[in-house]
């Protein structure tokens, strides 16, 4: 029998909904029989390239009601949530530091992952700044030094581009993004679409 096909996991950490999924994601794949895989990407460049712009500005009417559904999702789901003071942030720091512990421990690293979402989406700490993300890391037993080198390596900024082109060739397009066996959900609210699809295989 085959092994059941890995979930892909794109998001941003300044993503809220992106956060939403990732706090119910693995539970649902482990449900049935299935491993994630976690992309940390630049919305900035997805929105570059696709000619998209962030749609929470605090000042359209989509605005507006974007920022009034993110709390709201989060309390329909259960999960803590309180509305970042400085949003949305550059986040390539966190995605670079996500991707160099994958390389060494994923397990490490998914937990650093949520460690960065619970800290800017529930403690509003300023998760851009290279001292938050090395803190938030020491706190999991990282040894700063190496992974303040590793934010600046060539071989990391190169491994975060090539994520974000992945992702474009992928067809992603925002945060949260998810593939499953060659089939789109985009944002946290086709939560019971993935499911009923995994649940199925396929409808």
């Amino acid at each position: 029998m085959s092994t059941p096909s890995a979930i892909d996991f794109w998001f941003d950490f300044s993503s809220p909904y992106g956060y939403l999924m990732a706090e119910r994601i693995d539970a649902l794949a482990a449900r049935f029989g299935r491993q994630v895989r976690w992309h940390p990407i630049l919305l900035g460049i997805i929105f570059q390239a696709t000619g998209s712009r962030p749609p929470a500005d605090g000042i359209s009417s989509k605005g507006k009601y974007m920022l009034h559904d993110f709390a709201r999702s989060a309390r329909f789901l259960g999960i803590p949530y309180r509305m970042p003071s400085r949003f949305p942030l550059p986040t390539q720091n966190a995605a670079r530091a996500y991707y160099w512990l994958h390389g060494r421990d994923c397990a490490l690293a998914r937990r650093f992952a949520h460690a960065v979402l619970n800290a800017f989406f529930v403690d509003d700490r300023d998760i851009s700044a290279p001292d938050t993300v090395l803190e938030i890391a020491a706190q999991l037993g990282v040894d700063r030094e190496p992974l303040a080198a590793a934010l600046q390596s060539p071989e990391i900024k190169a491994r975060l581009k090539d994520e974000c082109e992945q992702a474009l060739a992928a067809g992603v397009f925002g945060s949260p993004h998810v593939i499953v066996d060659g089939e789109h959900f985009f944002g946290a609210d086709r939560l019971p679409q993935l499911e009923r699809w995994l649940e199925s295989g396929g409808f």
